[in-house]
């Protein structure tokens, strides 16, 4: 059928009343995948009544992010999950006139100057990781980079250390992204009172009287402590008005929980896609070596650092913490010739686009050289969208993807890594593309 004789694009059957929400469950991933090989590049599907149109060509993608994106919000799914309880009306949630000022008063704090301050921040605490690392044994590096990434968030956002003050934040963070992945977070609400809810609740508390404690000693104290907190408590509106201590709450959980689990996820599948390619790690050890000489890295490194940047792409071509991004139509619109109507819901998924063939060349293989010679600028804009696009790029893009060379460097400057034989990565989509049971590698001091 043709955009001009269907109601709607093809799709999937849907079950009465739950539509295709049982078989997305089992599988997203798998049933992404379907949708595109079997109905194309515009798929319609239905989750519990809801109409979901699935976009696969960049030309679509860009016209919802960035075209028309004045006309799309985050879908409803996103603001109940995200918003009230946890993030409130942070950068990742909020909407219109409201995010662009938050936008704009935020962004000073990623500029460059800022960013090199961080990469220091970055070093050390990869420095002091790698400490207790012996050559031989076997190490979970999703559980090391998730607990490395959090101690840079802390430090950077707070100025703290995570065996100190800060240390209460990681254990919430994990309530909350534990309750995530559990299918009752998407279908029941927050105050039904299910065990994983009430320790999600209880983590956000442990959370709000953590952060809402330290603002009121920095609005004490005042000035510029070089970390990302006192930078919010002193930016200030066009007005001259400053941040509510509730709208401080939202942004530095916002930045804390996406600052260090999307680093984290890329960084473990970095390693394990080196410890399964040989010979890329090769080649990575040969710049690390020929560039660093065995010294730390420092940001103005990174320029001469290729292969290693492009190991970081490669690894988030192919497993995208951000793997799915969708917004709701708040009016209706026209994608590829087909009618979108108000309140349906867009579906833009990195993880199908970034293994499109017409896109890339053998899409299922790890090859980093693949993105040597500007292959990102010959490509349609939204063929590689790890951090969405549009005004509403991800603002900790740059800080994420200088953190990620900065440790790679760190860590495969030191070690190299091998598979454990049996033990093999099992992908789990939630609000992010995670290993369910982490990344087991053996390791081999290179010196």
């Amino acid at each position: 059928m043709s955009p001009a004789s269907a109601p709607h694009p093809p799709g999937p059957r849907a079950l009465p009343v739950l539509g295709s929400v049982y078989y997305y469950a089992k599988d997203p991933l798998g049933f992404l995948e379907r949708c595109v090989r079997e109905y194309g590049d515009v798929v319609y599907v239905e989750f519990l009544g809801q109409p979901t149109f699935t976009l696969q060509r960049p030309e679509d993608i860009e016209h919802v992010l960035v075209t028309r994106h004045q006309h799309y919000i985050k879908d409803r799914v996103q603001r109940r999950l995200l918003g009230g309880r946890l993030l409130g009306n942070g950068l990742l949630t909020s909407e219109g006139e409201d995010w662009l000022h938050q936008r704009r008063l935020m962004q000073p704090a990623f500029h460059r100057q800022r960013l090199a301050a961080y990469s220091r921040v970055m070093v050390d605490q990869a420095r002091r990781q790698l400490a207790s690392w012996k050559d031989g044994e076997v190490r979970d590096l999703y559980a090391d980079m998730t607990r490395l990434t959090l101690g840079i968030v802390i430090q950077s956002l707070f100025g703290l250390e995570l065996e100190g003050e800060g240390g209460v934040v990681g254990p919430a963070l994990g309530q909350v992204m534990e309750h995530f992945t559990k299918l009752q977070s998407l279908v029941l609400p927050d105050w039904v009172p299910t065990p994983s809810a009430r320790r999600y609740r209880a983590a956000v508390a442990r959370l709000d009287a953590f952060v809402s404690g330290l603002v009121r000693r920095r609005r004490e104290v005042g000035g510029d402590t070089g970390d990302l907190l006192s930078l919010l408590l002193e930016a200030r509106y066009e007005d001259g008005s400053r941040m509510s201590d509730e709208r401080i709450r939202d942004e530095v959980l916002t930045l804390a929980l996406a600052g260090h689990e999307t680093t984290s996820i890329n960084l473990a599948f970095c390693f394990h896609l080196l410890a399964s390619h040989p010979e890329a790690e090769a080649a990575l050890h040969r710049e690390l070596d020929a560039v660093l000489g065995g010294r730390e890295p420092t940001v103005e490194d990174l320029s001469a650092l290729h292969y290693t940047e492009s190991v970081v792409k490669e690894s988030l071509r192919l497993y995208p913490p951000a793997w799915s991004i969708s917004r709701e139509a708040l009016d209706e619109d026209e994608i590829a010739g087909w009618r979108v109507p108000a309140g349906a819901m867009v579906v833009m998924n990195p993880w199908t686009v970034h293994r499109d063939a017409r896109l890339f060349e053998e899409p299922e293989a790890f090859r980093p050289e693949r993105w040597a010679g500007g292959l990102e600028q010959r490509l349609p804009r939204f063929a590689w969208f790890p951090f969405g696009g549009g005004p509403r790029l991800c603002i900790g893009s740059s800080f994420a993807l200088m953190e990620s060379r900065l440790v790679l460097a760190m860590v495969a400057q030191r070690f190299r890594f091998e598979r454990v034989p049996g033990d093999e990565v099992e992908l789990l989509a939630s609000i992010t593309l995670r290993p369910k049971h982490g990344v087991k590698v053996r390791l081999r001091a290179r010196h």
